[in-house]
């Protein structure tokens, strides 16, 4: 019976062309990959000015005369702003194009980064995260559906990991810049927010430069032969399809935000008061706890790619289940030994667990998704889950206050928060509830939801194709030989 179940998590095969992943690397075309590292940067971008929060909690509740308690509000703000931002620029995209509407995003970014680096009071600084959760939130969706819908199927898996790993490599930019900038500067906090708003406007000039997605310019091509339709009409073409698509997906919808509710737990409680907890329950310094966090995220960057790459051949359910195991088997050397070695020797070693499991959810959530809506549901769906997620930081800080420990620094013995058994039990659910969600969920492995029609098609509700020879337009499920009730 168990080797029954393993093979139920391993879907079956697609059909690969000779030489496999190898042979699809090399067909890339220079377009591709700038589209690829357009999607990847647009991520890093997001995870860059996330994180300057979250590396400078102690710092920014001495500036505001704060608690740290208190500047996790910034980013439970952050959070539960994103869905709104994903509703936004997910619609844009789909209804409109993948270039324009990311280029609009990173330019509001930046604009919001620049104006954080100058605000004066902790309300006014408030108010910014909070903008900037709208603009986080559109990201996300519109970079996977930029990085991914342009690759050959046997490269998604490999290039979802990739593309996801663009947060951790955010946050290791983020470290590198506060361990080697922020101490030798009077700015302080403030200079992360201007490198996050460089990095922000270079990325916002690369995606003006880079070509729009074949998939919209074949749908816009296909549009001039047949007549084409008037902006009105295709909004309202749009609105319809829309509507359709929530009629006939809506256990979908609900099945992914329970999905993305657990994964945003298990990295944002992995992830935001990590520094926060080697400095306040075990001791150590803001330059050791800025390595840490470098190591872990070196982690997380192997893991994505791993994980991504291993979902090609395994499953991506299979592949989300045993890097979760991985995080559970790692929890005590990420929470019990008391050496900087040991610490950080678990924070790799579970953030490859994390991450890889994470690595996972770009293609898994693109394949899930109705097709032609790959921008608004996959985006939407992940920061809802956020927004349910987004007290998970405060959560932690609350169970510090609440379970306490005494450590001895300097020969001098301190009551401090117990983050370490808060963070323990917190991702050992976390990780129990996501084993059993993905078990529970639907798998279109290798599904080409590139041939699907986009938004603004009638039909688009119904995930039918551009063209299927001369006959009625079917849906991708149908041609996959999948049936509805096999989605959900």
């Amino acid at each position: 019976m168990a080797l029954r179940f393993l093979r139920s998590l391993i879907p079956r095969r697609e059909k690969r062309n000779n030489g496999g992943t190898l042979r699809a690397l090399r067909s890339l075309t220079f377009i591709q990959l700038l589209q690829f590292v357009t999607g990847w940067l647009a991520w890093t971008c997001d995870a860059f000015d996330f994180f300057c929060v979250a590396l400078s909690v102690n710092t920014l509740a001495e500036d505001f005369d704060k608690k740290p308690g208190q500047i996790t509000t910034a980013i439970t703000l952050t959070l539960l702003f994103r869905s709104l931002g994903a509703v936004v620029f997910g619609i844009l995209s789909d209804r409109f194009g993948r270039k324009w509407p990311l280029f609009a995003n990173l330019v509001i970014v930046c604009s919001i980064e620049i104006g954080t680096s100058f605000v004066k009071t902790f309300p006014q600084f408030l108010a910014a995260r909070a903008l900037f959760g709208v603009a986080m939130g559109g990201i996300w969706g519109l970079a996977a559906s930029t990085a991914l819908e342009n690759l050959p199927v046997e490269l998604r898996g490999l290039g979802s990991g990739i593309v996801q790993q663009g947060y951790a490599c955010g946050y290791l930019l983020a470290s590198m810049v506060n361990l080697t900038v922020i101490p030798h500067t009077s700015h302080g906090w403030r200079a992360l927010f201007y490198a996050a708003a460089c990095l922000s406007s270079s990325t916002a000039i690369l995606r003006a430069l880079t070509p729009e997605s074949a998939v919209f310019l074949r749908a816009k091509a296909l549009e001039k032969i047949n007549g084409g339709h008037a902006t009105g009409d295709k909004t309202k073409i749009f609105i319809k399809e829309t509507k359709a698509m929530l009629k006939a997906h809506w256990k979908l919808c609900i099945y992914a935000i329970l999905l993305m509710t657990g994964f945003n737990f298990l990295s944002h409680g992995s992830q935001d008061l990590y520094p926060t907890y080697l400095e306040t329950s075990k001791g150590f310094s803001t330059h050791s706890a800025t390595v840490a966090t470098m190591i872990s995220n070196c982690g997380a960057i192997s893991g994505g790619a791993i994980a991504g790459w291993a979902s090609q051949y395994i499953g991506r359910r299979l592949t989300i289940v045993i890097f979760i195991l991985l995080v559970g088997a790692f929890i005590p050397l990420w929470i019990l030994p008391t050496s900087f070695s040991a610490l950080a020797a678990g924070a790799f070693f579970l953030q490859v667990g994390v991450q890889g499991a994470w690595g996972v959810v770009p293609i898994q959530l693109a394949e899930m998704s109705p097709p032609a809506f790959r921008a608004t549901f996959p985006g939407v769906a992940y920061q809802l889950g956020n927004m349910i997620s987004a007290a998970s930081a405060q959560i932690e800080a609350v169970g510090g206050s609440n379970i306490r420990t005494t450590i001895t620094v300097g020969g001098v013995t301190k009551n401090v928060p117990d983050y370490a058994t808060v963070q323990g039990i917190l991702i050992g659910v976390v990780a129990a509830y996501l084993i059993i969600v993905t078990i529970l969920g639907p798998e279109n492995h290798g599904t080409h939801f590139e041939s699907a029609k986009t938004a603004f098609e009638g039909g688009a509700g119904a995930d039918e194709m551009q063209n299927v020879g001369m006959g009625k337009p079917r849906s991708i499920r149908e041609l996959e030989g999948k049936d509805d009730d096999e989605v959900v």
